[in-house]
């Protein structure tokens, strides 16, 4: 391997443990100083520190003490220059001993092994926050991305999204929110809404909701590293696990979503041998032992069985079409919902033909009326059911209201290729 090419193979990897200790250290100066907003603005800032220093100078042996040495001069640095609050910055002093393996510098040597992620994660998706900010706060927060990394994802200027994360600090500390564990009946609560904004993140990478590219695999990545967390620090609860199943088998067709020119390619057309076989065997190995064991059958679970069925069967023709419709039933009834409905009425049109799924869309005009995926579906099952005129008339409208260029141009083939 050449010099350039271990140089930034080494990059990638201080990268990887610099988002896998963000939350850790994040939570360890939680614990001894109640401020989101000035705690994780000294752990970005130890982390940029560690991102420019630790090329040149190798990670240090310690390198969660390095971190948590870093951000607590920083925070005492953001303290010392408020007069008001000089006593603040004598508690963190105090409070803090120093670990072994720290260069003999401030660290967290009492909870060394103790790891807040879960907690943090928790903190994140506070009920006060709107799903769009916790998302944000979860990617800066967790997931160790600059504001700059995050606007860019999102497709928003780095204005934009700092004051995002900006109003999601505020609204958590105006709820009165503390870094301490929640009780059972409002950690379950909590729970479903740290497994949405997983889910959300990763289908912001998987299918972006605006610009030029389809695929943000940043975020797709991101989204499994959390759920894979999440898995770990919570192993026994079923939905995460089916979360974790369904990012992995949704992520495995990735590679064949799009040619070389970076055009969407629908399901139906991907070249299945360059689906990723080791993804597709994790996630149904995950999906098959939570159905074996789950005494509560969730969303995630079933989506992560719709997906295993499509992953497993080697042709469109050779899906089991009968129990993918089964599973949008079940599915339809544990968490009913527009786009839930959709998926069935493709599944219907796949058992009893397309004329049985047109008539199970007519009832979600309402609600997804100016929806594209609404209209492609349409346009879709007119097209098989010999309609050219009105598949056309549907594949327009939807390329109208498509805001993902890639999914757009792929509307207006189809559109051309009808005309």
């Amino acid at each position: 391997m050449s010099s350039a090419r271990s140089g930034q193979a080494d990059g990638l990897a201080i990268q990887d443990l610099l988002r896998e200790l963000a939350p850790q250290v994040l939570g360890a100066l939680l614990r001894r100083h109640d401020g989101l907003d000035s705690c994780e603005d000294a752990v970005q800032e130890a982390l940029l520190d560690a991102a420019t220093q630790w090329p040149r100078s190798g990670t240090p042996a310690n390198p969660r003490g390095w971190l948590l040495t870093v951000a607590t001069r920083r925070l005492v640095d953001m303290l010392r220059s408020e007069a008001a609050r000089r006593r603040r910055e004598d508690a963190v002093y105090v409070a803090t001993p120093t670990a072994p393996g720290a260069e003999g510098s401030i660290a967290d040597a009492g909870a060394a092994d103790r790891d807040d992620t879960l907690l943090l994660l928790f903190l994140c998706c506070h009920p006060a926050l709107t799903p769009s900010s916790a998302v944000a706060l979860t990617l800066r927060a967790v997931g160790g991305l600059t504001t700059a990394e995050i606007a860019s994802a999102f497709g928003v200027s780095e204005a934009t999204m700092a004051q995002r994360v900006s109003r999601a600090k505020q609204q958590i500390r105006d709820a009165g929110a503390r870094f301490t564990p929640p009780g059972p009946a409002e950690r379950d609560r909590r729970l479903g809404a740290v497994q949405q904004v997983l889910y959300l993140v990763f289908n912001e990478g998987y299918t972006a909701s605006a610009g030029q590219e389809l695929l943000r695999t940043d975020l797709t990545a991101e989204g499994i590293r959390l759920g894979r967390l999440l898995h770990t620090l919570l192993p026994d609860d079923a939905e995460s696990a089916g979360l974790l199943a369904l990012m992995l088998l949704t992520d495995a067709r990735r590679a064949a979503r799009t040619d070389t020119g970076g055009a969407l390619i629908p399901l139906t057309e991907q070249d299945r041998g360059r689906w990723d076989q080791r993804l597709i065997t994790e996630g149904t190995a995950l999906v098959e032992r939570t159905l074996a064991t789950t005494k509560a059958l969730g969303p995630y679970q079933i989506q992560a069985a719709i997906a295993a069925v499509h992953d497993e069967a080697a042709s469109v023709a050779d899906t089991d079409w009968a129990q993918v419709l089964a599973l949008y039933q079940l599915l339809d009834t544990v968490a009913p919902g527009p786009m839930v409905s959709l998926g069935r009425a493709v599944a219907v049109a796949m058992v009893h033909g397309p004329q049985a799924g047109l008539a199970a869309t007519g009832e979600l005009a309402g609600a997804l009326g100016r929806h594209h995926r609404y209209h492609a579906v349409r346009g879709h099952l007119h097209e098989m059911a010999g309609d050219r005129a009105s598949a056309a008339e549907e594949y327009r409208t939807a390329a109208r209201f498509a805001t993902n260029i890639p999914e757009k141009r792929y509307l207006e083939r189809k559109l051309t290729g009808l005309g």
